[in-house]
């Protein structure tokens, strides 16, 4: 008998956003078949989408569907290798603005995920794009975050989405799922538009990119650590490919220590780049902001041999190109 040349299959929630088609490309880069599922609510998604199909289109299905809709979701896990969930209420001002639509996306919608695959699929690896936010504000800054970190939700967003991060965890232990849970930090590269309340290092330069002028939330000394998208896609694989390892396991994924930076530094090194003096005021900070958050990848690195390959500074000249030649 001959092995099946059949490509293995990849169900992408929230597939046609900025990590949805940079997922959705590398996987179908190293031989994926990718079923995009996305309501296209997001700025962005429709010309993400178009992108992708053109480059790939014969490795891309497309699925109009909201992943609050769990009669169509059960319908869509099937027959598939396995699951990124990526659709998400991504902004915590928004879940200020309304926190009943930011709990019936992000907790609600990854629990339908989660019957419509316990049910209907239950060996498919199923990766889960967590946040840092479940751990709160952090104000006392201690050094990177470890996964040990206390879980101390703030924010409709954060418990929203830590409720779904706890979900997603315990259908390993009590249903003997195969789910994994990647708490990101700040993700940034090409595909990425951006707005005020989320995507800020993109915000930030399409903004100066069209000579907007900038608000910054609190002292513009805010640190983060920076991951490009690329590097998180081939751990997004990692994941799926290694999930004898994985299965259970919560990781802490971010740029790490090397590529930590405040919003005053890449607004300068971006100001830079394009050869402009950005504009910015300051403003009140926000509900839920981290004065600091850097994400200790140290247990990535161990267990999958896993960490960032793109350094910061090479990242961002590849975000301002690709944002440049949007035109």
């Amino acid at each position: 008998m001959t092995a099946s040349t059949e490509p293995r299959r990849v169900l992408i929630t929230g597939g046609a956003g900025f990590l949805g088609v940079n997922a959705a490309a590398h996987l179908i880069g190293r031989g994926w078949h990718a079923t995009v599922l996305d309501n296209l609510s997001r700025p962005g998604t429709e010309r993400n989408l178009k992108w992708l199909i053109t480059k790939h289109p014969a490795r891309v299905t497309f699925i109009k569907e909201d992943v609050r809709n769990a009669t169509s979701v059960a319908e869509h896990v099937k027959d598939q290798d396995a699951i990124l969930h990526l659709a998400a209420q991504v902004a915590v001002t928004t879940s200020l603005i309304d926190p009943s639509t930011d709990f019936d996306i992000n907790a609600r919608g990854t629990l339908n995920l989660l019957e419509a695959a316990r049910k209907h699929n239950p060996e498919a690896p199923f990766v889960f794009a967590s946040t840092n936010k479940v751990y709160g504000k952090l104000d006392h800054k201690s050094g990177p975050c470890k996964e040990t970190q206390l879980l101390d939700f703030h924010s409709p967003y954060g418990c929203s989405k830590g409720t779904a991060d706890q979900y997603v965890r315990d259908y390993a232990r009590c249903f003997h799922m195969n789910t994994v849970v990647l708490r990101q930090s700040c993700i940034y590269g090409a595909h990425q538009y951006g707005t005020e309340d989320q995507g800020w290092v993109a915000h930030f330069v399409h903004s100066i990119l069209d000579d907007r002028p900038l608000t910054i939330y609190g002292d513009g000394k805010q640190v983060r650590d920076l991951l490009d998208a690329r590097d998180l896609s081939a751990l997004y694989e990692i994941a799926i490919n290694d999930i004898d390892k994985t299965r259970g396991e919560i990781y802490n994924v971010g740029g790490g220590e090397p590529n930590q930076r405040n919003l005053l530094e890449v607004i300068d090194q971006i100001g830079e780049l394009v050869n402009k003096t950005p504009q910015f005021s300051f403003s009140d900070w926000r509900e839920g902001d981290q004065a600091y958050y850097v994400s200790d990848i140290s247990k990535a690195k161990a267990q999958l041999d896993w960490e960032p390959t793109i350094q910061f500074d090479r990242g961002l000249k590849d975000l301002v190109a690709w944002a440049a030649a949007l035109g």
